[in-house]
C-alpha cells in the first residue's frame, strides 16, 4: 500500500486537509531524497576505493620494466591527483557529502601507496608499525578539513592495526604504544561533532561500534609483568561502557545503535563467567604483589584512569536517577573488593558466583518492572549459564544436576508465562 496514491482519496473524503496532504507529500519526498543521497555516498565511496585499486594493479603489472624516475613519478600522480580532487571539493562542492567522503578516501589510499612504493624504490628500512603510523599521521588532518567521516573509520582502523602490530603480533619490540591513545584522542572531537550533528546517520553507528570495540582490543597492549591487574582493568573498562550507554548521550538511542552499553554488557557478564571458576583464583594466591613495583606499572596506571573515569559517570547516574541503580554499573567497584580478597583467599570465587546469581535475579526483577520479556530472559539466561558452569565444574551427582537444570527450564517457563499475563491484563 503507497499511501502517496491513497492522498486525493482521503482528500475527497475530507479525511485530511489539503494542507495536510501537502506536508505528508513533502515529508516522503525528502524521506526519499536522503536515501538517494545515502545511496550516492557508499557509491561514491566504493567507486573511489575501486579506482584506487585499478591503478595499483595497473601498476603492478608493468612495475619491473619501468625506470626509477618513472616508477617515482608514477607513485606521486595519484597522489596529486587526489589533492587536486580534494581542493576543487572544499572550493566548489564543500555542501556535498559524497563528494567530500570519495575524494578524501581516494586521497587516504593514496597516501599510503605513495608511502609503500616510495620506501619499495629507494629501499628505504621500516616495518609494518612505522608504515601504519606514518600513513596515519598524515591522513589524520584530512577528518577535520575535508569533514570525513569514512576516513575517520578508516583512521581507527588504522591505529588499532599499528597497536596490534606494535604490541601483539611483534614478538621482538618492548616498545609501548603510547601513540594509539594520543591519536585516540585526537580523532574523538570529530566523532563527537557528528554525533551532535545527526546522532541517528549511519557513520555515527559505525563510529559507536568502532570506538569500543578499538579500546577493548588495545587495552590488552599495556599487558607488562602485571598481567592479573588487567582483569580489574577490563571489569572497570567494561563498567565504563555500559555507564556511557546508559547517560544522556545515548538517551534516545536504538539498542542496535548503543554498541557501549552491548559490549558493557556482554564483556561484564564474560568476565565474570571467566572467573567464576577455580583456576584464575589459584594462580592468583601464587603470585607475589609487591606494591612498590605495582603502582609504577602500566597496568596499575590504567587501571586507576579507567575506575575514575567509571566512578565519575556512576556518579553523573546517580545524580541522574538517585532511586534506581542497574546491577551492571557497580560490579566493577564490587570486583576489586573480591579481587583484593582473591588475593588471600579462594572464598572470592564463591563471591563471584554470587554475584552472577545476584545479577541475574535483579536483571529478572528490572524486565517485571519494565515489562520488558528481553530483560526478563537475559536474567534467566544469567542463571542458566551459571548452572552450566557449575555443571561442569563441581561433583555434584547427575540427579542434582538434572534437578537444577528442571527447576531453571520451570522457571523460564513461570517467568514467561507470568509477564504475558500481566501484559493481558494491563491491556484490558
Amino acid at each position: 500500500m503507497n499511501i502517496l496514491n491513497d492522498i486525493p482519496e482521503l482528500i475527497k473524503a475530507n479525511v485530511i486537509s489539503q494542507e495536510t496532504a501537502d506536508k505528508i507529500q513533502s515529508y516522503y519526498q525528502s524521506k526519499g531524497s536522503n536515501s538517494g543521497n545515502r545511496l550516492l555516498i557508499v557509491f561514491g565511496i566504493l567507486g573511489a576505493i575501486l579506482f584506487g585499486l585499478g591503478i595499483i594493479l595497473i601498476l603492478a603489472h608493468n612495475w619491473d620494466d619501468l625506470s626509477r624516475i618513472t616508477k617515482t613519478n608514477l607513485a606521486f600522480i595519484p597522489l596529486v591527483a587526489a589533492q587536486i580532487l580534494c581542493g576543487f571539493v572544499l572550493f566548489m562542492k564543500r555542501d556535498s557529502v559524497a563528494w567530500r567522503e570519495s575524494t578524501t578516501v581516494f586521497l587516504f589510499f593514496a597516501v599510503g601507496t605513495c608511502i609503500s612504493l616510495i620506501s619499495q624504490i629507494y629501499n628505504i628500512p621500516g616495518n609494518m608499525s612505522s608504515f601504519l603510523m606514518t600513513w596515519m599521521l598524515l591522513c589524520i588532518p584530512l577528518i577535520y578539513i575535508m569533514k570525513s567521516s569514512v576516513t575517520s573509520l578508516f583512521c581507527l582502523t588504522g591505529i588499532t592495526l599499528y597497536a596490534c602490530e606494535t604490541q601483539y603480533w611483534n614478538s621482538y619490540t618492548d616498545s609501548f604504544p603510547y601513540t594509539y591513545w594520543i591519536l585516540l584522542l585526537i580523532l574523538l572531537p570529530h566523532y563527537y561533532l557528528l554525533n551532535k550533528k545527526n546522532p541517528e546517520s549511519n557513520f555515527v553507528n559505525f563510529h559507536n561500534w568502532l570506538i569500543p570495540i578499538s579500546v577493548i582490543i588495545t587495552l590488552g597492549t599495556i599487558t607488562k609483568e602485571n598481567g592479573d591487574l588487567m582483569y580489574i582493568a577490563y571489569m572497570s573498562l567494561f563498567g565504563l561502557l555500559y555507564l556511557t550507554g546508559n547517560s544522556k548521550f545515548f538517551h534516545d538511542a536504538k539498542l542496535q545503535s548503543n554498541s557501549f552499553k552491548i559490549l558493557g554488557t556482554l564483556g561484564t557478564m564474560v568476565l565474570l563467567f571467566m572467573l567464576s571458576f577455580n583456576w584464575f583464583w589459584d594462580e592468583l594466591k601464587e603470585d607475589d604483589f609487591l606494591i612498590r613495583y605495582i603502582i609504577f606499572s602500566p597496568e596499575f596506571i590504567f587501571s586507576v584512569i579507567i575506575i575514575s573515569a567509571a566512578i565519575v559517570f556512576l556518579f553523573m547516574a546517580i545524580k541522574r536517577k538517585p532511586f534506581y541503580i542497574y546491577p551492571l554499573e557497580i560490579v566493577f567497584i564490587i570486583f576489586i573488593g573480591i579481587f583484593i580478597i582473591g588475593i588471600y583467599s579462594t572464598i572470592a570465587v564463591v563471591l563471584i558466583n554470587i554475584l552472577i546469581f545476584i545479577i541475574g535475579l535483579l536483571t529478572m526483577r528490572n524486565g517485571v518492572k519494565v515489562n520488558r520479556l528481553g530483560i526478563l530472559n537475559f536474567g534467566l539466561i544469567i542463571i542458566m549459564t551459571l548452572v552450566i558452569c557449575r555443571f561442569f565444574d563441581t561433583d555434584l551427582s547427575f540427579i542434582l544436576r538434572g534437578f537444577l537444570f528442571l527447576l531453571v527450564g520451570v522457571g523460564f517457563f513461570v517467568a514467561n508465562l507470568i509477564m504475558l499475563k500481566k501484559r493481558k491484563s494491563i491491556k484490558k
